[in-house]
């Protein structure tokens, strides 16, 4: 198990410095899947995040790709929303019904995000210019804030979208970044590469405050966490510098492809437990395993590819589609 852990901390950390996501999305659903209590795969995902965190964020302030005013604002909204998200967790473990709460909630939203970013993906639309975006932009609530971008938005929607995501952070046990990271590209019109390097820059904040809240009470599983870590100090890196070479569309074609098979994973565990079909717990198993293994494997060939300047090969157009 540890030498898996290590493999899946490597793959994930690839997927983390690419999207800008801690990985909790990916593994807090694979340690429901593999049975642990729900208590302990959310505190174990958010230690996860925080550890992960910091090798990315690193890397992409070497990149020039963080917006630290936004970063500072999205920490305080998160910090907080996390302690509430935390106090339902607990209620939820108390009435019995956390694992199926969390399951239910993970489906939606990862499949609701998933879709609407492989939509855009397939689109031709400015973020910047989004109809969301503008709107949010014409609200003038002093105190504002610049945005890297040249954009201004009010300190208060920030902090409110901030706190909305951390609830669900402390109730889903994510660093928030499968929700943050859209959140800014479509609702704040953040440059794609700047979301993602602000994204984990406020991912090792909120990660840590939500590690410490759940090992206060005993939920973080330190043997899977070390191992992930282990793994993850490479990919992070490997995946942080794909982010420079692989264009914006690609990189949200192959978020929206993990956030899906997220979604049809824990389904699929969910629905295999209920009806007592065991298959389905394998498929689950596979999905989150097969998706993160298949989308490192062309990020990491897609960044080759335009290091070769090789995009007319035949495979680097499968990938790059």
């Amino acid at each position: 198990m540890i030498t898996l852990f290590v493999g899946f901390g490597f793959l994930i950390g690839i997927l983390f410095g690419f999207f800008g996501m801690g990985g909790s999305f990916l593994v807090t659903p694979a340690l429901l899947v593999l049975e642990y209590p729900a208590n302990v795969a959310v505190g174990s995902g958010l230690a996860f995040v925080f550890g992960t965190s910091v090798i990315g964020a690193l890397k992409h302030r070497d990149h020039g790709q963080v917006d630290y005013r936004l970063a500072a604002l999205m920490t305080v909204g998160m910090t907080l929303g996390i302690e509430l998200g935390k106090r339902v967790v607990f209620l939820l473990e108390a009435l019995g019904s956390a694992d199926l709460v969390i399951s239910v909630a993970y489906v939606g939203l990862l499949a609701a995000v998933g879709v609407f970013t492989l939509w855009d993906s397939r689109t031709e639309v400015d973020e910047s210019g989004s109809d969301l975006a503008g709107r949010v932009h014409s609200i003038h609530i002093p105190p504002t804030v610049s945005l890297v971008g040249g954009n201004a938005v009010s300190v208060w929607i920030v902090l409110a979208v901030g706190g909305a995501i951390g609830v669900l952070s402390g109730l889903l046990g994510v660093g928030g970044g499968f929700l943050l990271m859209p959140a800014m590209v479509y609702g704040l019109g953040v440059p794609t590469a700047v979301a993602v390097g602000t994204d984990i820059l406020q991912i090792t904040v909120s990660g840590a405050y939500g590690a410490f809240v759940y090992a206060q009470a005993g939920s973080v599983a330190l043997p899977v966490v070390g191992s992930l870590l282990a793994g993850s100090a490479l990919g992070a890196r490997i995946g942080a510098g794909a982010t420079k070479l692989v264009d914006e569309g690609a990189i949200k074609g192959y978020f929206a492809a993990m956030l899906l098979a997220g979604s049809l994973s824990v389904g699929a565990n969910e629905l295999g437990g209920r009806l007592g079909i065991e298959a389905l717990g394998t498929v689950s198993i596979g999905l989150v395993f097969g998706a993160t293994v298949l989308v490192s494997t062309a990020i990491v060939f897609a960044a080759i590819c335009a290091l070769r300047h090789d995009g007319a090969g035949s495979w680097c157009r499968l990938v790059s589609s």
